[in-house]
Parts: C-alpha cells; structure tokens; sequence
C-alpha cells in the first residue's frame, strides 16, 4: 500500500475513533504518530517529533492570546455584564412578539463581543436568559434554541479564538480577520432576529409577552453596558489601529474587564483563583488539541495528502464557486458530528491550499480572509445542529423538562438563517471585505 493511500485511509480511522468516544485530540494524536511509524517503518521519526513538536507548537507567541481572551469571558461573567446586556436589551425589545427572545439574541452578540468562545457565551446567557424566557411563557423549545444559537455569536463576533486559530494555520493577519467578522457577525444578530419574528408567528402560542418598560428605565439599563463598549473598542480598535498586538490586546482587555469585575464586587479572591483554573482548564484542552492537529497534519504533508487533494480537485475542471460549495457543504455535514476547534485544525491544512490558487476575482489575502469568516459561519452552525451540537446540550442541560427533539426542531429556523446569510456572503464577498479597504 503507497503512503498516499495510507494517508487517505487514516482519515476514517479517525473518524473511527472519535464515534468510539477517544478524544479527538489523544485520536488525532495517535493518528499522526502511527501514520509516521507505518509509513516511515520505524518509530524513529514519530518519536524525534514528540520530543520537539510540542515546543514548536506551544512557544508560538501568537498561542498565547487564546488563554487571555478566554479569561476575560470569565472575568466579564463576574462583573455582570451578561446581565446587564440581557436587562438592556429586553428593556428595548422585551415588549414586542418574541421580543425576550431578540433581547437575548442581542445579549449574546455583545457578550460576543468580551468572549471568544461560543459555549462560555451560550451557558452564560442560558443562565440568565433562560430563567426568563420561561417565566413569559416562552415554549421550552424554542427557549433553548434561540439561546443555542444565540451563543454561536461568540466565536463570530470578535474577538474570536476560532480565529485566532485559524490565523495561526493560514498565517493571516488577526486585526484584519477580526474587522472582517464584525458585519457578518451582525447580519448574524438580524437573521436571528428575523428567524425568532417567523417563528413566533407560524407558532402564536410559542412565546408569551410582557409589559412595555418606562423610557427612563431602559435608558438607565441602557447606561450600564458602557464597561462592554469600552473593552471592545478598547481591544479590537486597538489592535486594528496598531496601538498593540493582538495578545497584549487581549491582555489589556483581561485587566480591564478584571478592573470591571472587581469594582461590581464579583471578583474576590476565591472567584479568581477559579477563573484561573477554569481558563487552564480549558486552555489545556484547547492546547492538545492543536498538538494533535500538528502531529496529525504533519503525517499528512509528509505522505503528500493535501497537495495530491489539491492538485485533484483543480484538474477535475470546476469552477472555483463549485469548489467552495462543495467545502462548505462538507462543513455542515462534519459540523453534525466534530466540535468547531477540531474541525478547523484538521481541514484547514488540507482545503486552505486548494482555495488559496483560486480565482475569485480577489487578492490571496483578500480570498484567505473570506474564506476563514466562510468557514467560521458554517463550523458555527455545526454547534447548533444535531446529533452533536454542542450549544444545544449545553442549553438543554439547564431545562430537563425540554425534550431535546423539540429543541431540534425550533433550531431549525436558526440554521436556515445562518445558510440564508452564507449564500449571500458568499456571493457577495465585498460585504466581508469592505471594512479592510
């Protein structure tokens, strides 16, 4: 058997393992380091790369933005910005049809905005939307939906560390990539909006009302967002504008919703040291993760898999827009089945090279940077659709009277407005792309 084939095969034997329940970074891992001692004959290479993959991988100065970012979601938790985003929103929304149910749309997109992760942000506002979508009457259903998708605005909006990722892998620039996802990521807030406005009148009896609020108490719920305004500008315009990098970015806006945090008296000591934990936690998972994506893809350049794919895939004769369907279709389908930060670190290695030589009628780094917030959209989807989307366990878990099969169904209306805005943003790039120039 050629190592070609051997590389091809390696792929369903990874998929194997991960329905086997092996996590996907130890089953990338193990895919990489057997791949190289069957192809190579002898463990010699594999284990020369263990002892300096690791270094490689992790003393990348970039990395390093991705535990910052996650700290500041745990910092901006305790300072009640969740809240009061949520109390801001529903003050202006509140009192239409489905209006709890925008404000909590609205609530994620600017918690979005303070944390890069979609399922801090969806479990964060599960716990203060949830309680009171279902107090107005709000069928259970379509409750935990709306915050299911309402938390995928977390790794859309920036800043992301989905994008930080893929940064890293195609060797981008993160300011750009982060200016480029914040029009997508609020067409993703209106679509979500729009969905939540349909569905509310195909089914009259799935959400409840509530009473308008005085002018003057939503202006006052208006004003204690500010601290959510300040970090953002503070860490996306400040990176954009070259006043610091991207991970001293990242810093500054851990310190400043730390400051926020402490002076609204949730940041104590314990809560600290446990916001550290959890962030080391979650920064060690993330960190296997791409060490079994280095191993893995190394394996695969070695036995020449996405140069073989590519050169395939363009002498097959399809246009350049077939192509990109076709790899964004397969997003969707493995987005049902793999979590969104495998996904990226095992595809991008081996489709990024394939778009990168083709003619959209864009600059490479313009077409680099419309096909990451592509990508972005449709791994984010993926959290949101069954049988393993990771939002909707995390919401469900918080209303065990909710069959998830109803979950299931009211979902659908978010997903068909996350195709809705890829089909457009895909023939549209300049809508991505009109903020860079």
């Amino acid at each position: 058997m050629s190592d070609l084939a051997i590389g091809l095969l390696s792929f369903p034997a990874l998929l194997l393992a991960i329905f086997l329940r092996v996590p996907i970074g130890l089953a990338m891992f193990l895919a990489g380091f057997l791949g190289l001692w069957i192809t190579q004959g002898a463990p010699t290479i594999p284990l020369a790369k263990l002892k300096s993959e690791p270094y490689t991988a992790f003393s990348s100065y970039s990395l390093s933005i991705v535990p910052m970012f996650l700290l500041m979601g745990h910092f901006a938790t305790l300072g009640g910005m969740s809240q009061a985003l949520f109390r801001a929103a529903e003050g202006f929304l509140g009192h239409r049809r489905g209006g709890v149910a925008m404000a909590a749309i609205g609530a994620c997109a600017g918690f979005g905005a303070i944390c890069g992760s979609s399922l801090a942000t969806a479990a964060t506002m599960g716990r203060v939307a949830l309680p009171e979508l279902r107090s107005y009457g709000y069928a259970g259903g379509f409750a935990t939906a709306t915050l299911a998708a309402g938390g995928t605005l977390g790794i859309l909006i920036p800043p992301s560390v989905i994008l930080v990722i893929y940064a890293i892998l195609t060797e981008q620039n993160i300011a750009n990539l982060f200016l480029a996802a914040v029009v997508p990521g609020i067409l993703a807030a209106i679509g979500y909006m729009i969905a939540i406005a349909i569905h509310v009148r195909v089914n009259p009896g799935s959400a409840g009302t509530r009473p308008p609020v005085p002018m003057a108490d939503r202006f006052r719920a208006l004003g204690a967002v500010w601290p959510v305004l300040i970090v953002f500008v503070a860490v996306v315009g400040g990176i954009h504008g070259g006043i610091f990098t991207p991970t001293e970015g990242a810093a500054v806006g851990a310190l400043g919703t730390a400051i926020i945090a402490w002076a609204a008296g949730g940041l104590t000591r314990a809560s600290f040291a446990e916001s550290l934990t959890s962030t080391a936690r979650s920064t060690a998972m993330i960190f296997f993760i791409v060490l079994g994506a280095a191993f893995y893809n190394g394996f695969l350049a070695m036995v020449r898999v996405p140069q073989e794919i590519s050169e395939w895939v363009t002498g097959q004769g399809f246009s350049p827009m077939t192509i990109l369907i076709i790899i964004l279709a397969f997003y969707l389908v493995f987005g049902c089945l793999m979590d969104s930060l495998s996904m990226i670190l095992l595809t991008i290695p081996i489709f990024f090279p394939t778009i990168r030589t083709m003619d959209f009628g864009l600059t490479p780094d313009q077409t680099a940077i419309w096909f990451g917030i592509l990508v972005l959209i449709v791994v984010e989807v993926g959290l949101i659709t069954p049988p393993v989307g990771m939002n909707l366990f995390i919401i469900n878990a918080m209303d065990r009277e909710t069959p998830m099969t109803r979950t299931y169904r009211a979902v659908a209306y978010f997903v068909g407005s996350d195709i809705v805005r890829v089909a457009i943003l895909v023939a549209f790039p300049s809508i991505t792309l009109f903020l860079l120039d």
